[in-house]
């Protein structure tokens, strides 16, 4: 009898039967709150009728037509729509699948539009797991370990992470500048430096949020080098910080935006954007795929952007992420063990420490009593010590009242 790998260890023990909004039942029937929406895949919640209607349309239409040998009208209008959406100037796509695939091709493209090898990252950044997305992954060296030698060229820099760097966020945004200014005179030249990838907040690193101070610098330091700036909105994109981006509080505008998980509900579907004078450099053959663009996919990402705009699910993001962050910060005033709480909008979570370390046993207590709880979380940060919280966009002030009583209960459990 086959059986899935040993390696894939479940977060929850949860099987799940269907998913309704921001629930998910189990085959017993049990309800649960689901705040990890799929890690930040279901934007819209479980089975939006919306996105249902359209997926369910399109089955019965064309399945699958491969966009470099036919085209097809859902993704002739997806690309229209993400017009409307995209930073200015970022007027041309490319498709793939996965947050992967997309980082690999922003690297490719990177490279090849710069003639450049090099590409700056940042301590705790999460890319992806194939070997071009995974050589620029440094959340944790599950990412990387046992499969080296990792592609060529890449340099880690320092993120500014004022809480665990000990400083206030001022001091640690002039201190990661520093840092950066110095790789660029030690490291890497500018000259030999084709792009600098980051997340506008950090993902598995433990959802710290790029002060928009360091991503202002990041952007000076990409004009007056000539490198690229590439903002990896994976996860932070489409609503999911309480604005469509992540990276628009800052003001600047990236030169290739990647983006993927929440796009289209849950199907898979990821895309780079770039300035159509960018995409032009990428070499003949270099994009592609056979399963880029789906149509399904695209039908359902078409929905995806109805229900975010006709819902105002990037202001209830807002709304629903401020109301979730204060009944977070009252839990931690109230328990030793949570340090810090931070994101933005329905990207929240608590770091959990002891005797000033890191402390992922308390946090793994946590988030498996919420389980028991009816609250479905996951763990993230390179020592495993922060508990995410990423509901669906639709979640309601009920939902989020009801989520932060399982929270209170079971970080009492976790002390206890």
């Amino acid at each position: 009898m086959a059986e899935l790998s040993p390696v894939l260890k479940q977060a929850t023990p949860v099987v799940a039967a269907r998913g309704e909004g921001a629930h998910i039942y189990d085959e017993d029937g049990r309800r649960y709150l689901d705040f990890t929406a799929g890690i930040g895949v279901t934007s819209t919640g479980h089975c939006h009728p919306r996105v249902v209607a359209a997926a369910q349309e399109q089955v019965a239409t064309l399945i699958h037509g491969q966009y470099t040998t036919v085209m097809h009208r859902p993704l002739l209008r997806l690309t229209e729509r993400l017009g409307g959406v995209l930073p200015a100037g970022l007027d041309r796509l490319f498709y793939v699948n996965s947050g992967s695939e997309a980082v690999e091709a922003a690297l490719r493209l990177a490279r090849q539009a710069t003639g450049r090898q090099n590409a700056i990252v940042f301590q705790g950044s999460f890319h992806g797991r194939t070997m071009g997305a995974a050589s620029l992954t440094t959340s944790g060296t599950k990412i990387r370990a046992g499969i080296g030698p990792l592609v060529p060229g890449v340099v880690v820099a320092p993120f500014p992470y004022a809480y665990r760097l000990g400083m206030s966020e001022e001091d640690a945004v002039a201190y990661a500048l520093r840092e950066f200014d110095e790789l660029l005179i030690t490291v890497t030249s500018p000259l030999d430096t084709a792009a600098v990838f980051i997340e506008p907040v950090l993902g598995e690193g433990g959802y710290v949020p790029a002060p928009d101070a360091f991503l202002q610098g990041l952007r000076e330091r990409a004009d007056a080098h000539g490198f690229l700036l590439v903002a990896d909105e994976v996860q932070t994109g489409f609503g999911r910080t309480g604005t469509f981006w992540g990276h628009e509080p800052s003001g600047i505008v990236p030169d290739i935006v990647i983006t993927a998980k929440g796009l289209a509900s849950g199907f898979p579907l990821s895309a780079i954007a770039a300035p159509e004078a960018l995409m032009a450099k990428a070499w003949p053959g270099s994009q592609g795929g056979t399963y880029g663009g789906n149509a399904v996919s695209c039908a359902a990402a078409l929905a995806t952007l109805d229900v975010i705009e006709e819902e105002g699910l990037v202001d209830n993001a807002a709304r629903m992420g401020e109301r979730l962050r204060q009944g977070l910060e009252k839990v931690a005033q109230a328990s030793p063990l949570i340090g810090d709480v931070r994101g933005r909008g329905l990207m929240l979570a608590s770091e959990f420490t002891s005797g000033g370390r890191p402390d992922a046993a308390a946090a793994l207590r946590a988030q498996q009593a919420a389980v028991r709880h009816g609250l479905l979380l996951l763990t993230c940060g390179p020592a495993g010590n922060v508990v995410r919280m990423i509901p669906p966009l639709v979640v309601d002030g009920d939902q989020v009242d009801a989520a932060l009583t399982a929270w209170e209960a079971s970080v009492a459990e976790a002390s206890a």
